[in-house]
């Protein structure tokens, strides 16, 4: 009766606890894959790491740009936004060279970054050092703040 209902004994007889550490590790599997996608340290690209910072009269852009030649640069401004762009080359490496490591991405980028507030377009200022893009953007006069004196009564 045990062999009907059961199918016992039978030669690929599992034990409960074989099939559990099957799921387990099935389990660990996906868990494993979906880590690997959505949890990935961000990559650059060939997109400049920047910083902005602003005092009372200006906003000031810092881009991390190695190896681009400012004369290789377009920057433009309209009304509350700087952009920025250009093509970070590398030089190829011999045919016959096998990567342990790519992280250096080389191709055409443009960031548009958008400032708090409107910028007077006219007296923009950029320069490059060691790497390093600076633009200084005069806030607007609309745009800076105003010191408002208050009255005793």
């Amino acid at each position: 009766m045990l062999e009907r209902l059961a199918g016992w004994p039978t030669w690929n007889w599992r034990s409960p606890f074989e099939e559990l550490e099957r799921m387990r590790r099935e389990m660990d599997r996906y868990f494993e894959e979906l880590t690997e996608r959505t949890l990935r340290a961000p990559i650059a690209g060939v997109f400049p790491l920047t910083n902005i910072t602003e005092d009372n009269d200006n906003f000031y852009v810092r881009a991390e740009l190695p190896g681009v030649k400012p004369d290789e640069l377009e920057i433009s401004v309209t009304g509350d936004s700087l952009t920025i762009t250009g093509e970070r080359k590398i030089s190829p490496e011999n045919e016959n060279v096998r990567y342990h490591r790519r992280e250096r991405e080389a191709g055409q980028f443009s960031r548009v970054i958008t400032l708090p507030g409107q910028i007077d377009a006219d007296k923009v200022q950029a320069s490059a050092s060691n790497g390093i893009l600076t633009v200084i953007l005069p806030k607007a006069e609309a745009a800076k703040p105003k010191q408002i004196a208050v009255k005793a009564s």
